[in-house]
């Protein structure tokens, strides 16, 4: 539902069980979905955890209508999960960085790895680097991936 972008503009009312299982992001597309229309709308959120962490996630929702405010709080709280990968939460495979903190650094370091591979596509020259990223990611690619 939320990906495919139902609109039913006179939806005035949404009713969310278990709202802990959800990103808060996806909650937020969710209850983008009422008060389309003329008529005054409502989500409401009802959660089976009362645990300190899914208050504080689903306060992140009533404070917010701002949408990067809402991914980036969601991030911090539930972790970002595998960047190359499936795990969509929880502890990066890497822990000298924030994400959220540290992100020009991060974006100097991203820069600087795309000019890596703009003159060396399969790491050839960095043979220790091209060792290391498929130790790291075969399992996931599906098999060694620079050779």
């Amino acid at each position: 539902m939320v990906e495919v972008g139902v609109d039913v503009p006179n939806a005035t009312v949404m009713l969310i069980e278990n709202a802990e299982r959800f990103g808060l992001s996806q909650l937020h597309q969710l209850r983008g979905r009422v008060g389309r229309g003329a008529h005054k709308s409502y989500c409401l959120l009802m959660s089976g955890s009362s645990s300190p962490e899914a208050k504080q996630r689903l306060q992140v929702l009533e404070q917010s209508q701002d949408g990067f405010f809402i991914a980036e709080m969601d991030m911090q709280l539930r972790g970002p999960g595998q960047v190359l990968g499936t795990r969509q939460s929880g502890l990066p495979d890497f822990a000298l960085a924030s994400l959220v903190e540290d992100r020009e650094v991060l974006e100097l370091a991203r820069e600087a790895a795309q000019k890596v591979i703009e003159k060396d596509y399969t790491l050839e020259r960095w043979p220790a680097m091209a060792a290391e990223w498929n130790r790291r990611y075969q399992k996931m690619m599906g098999g060694s991936i620079l050779t």
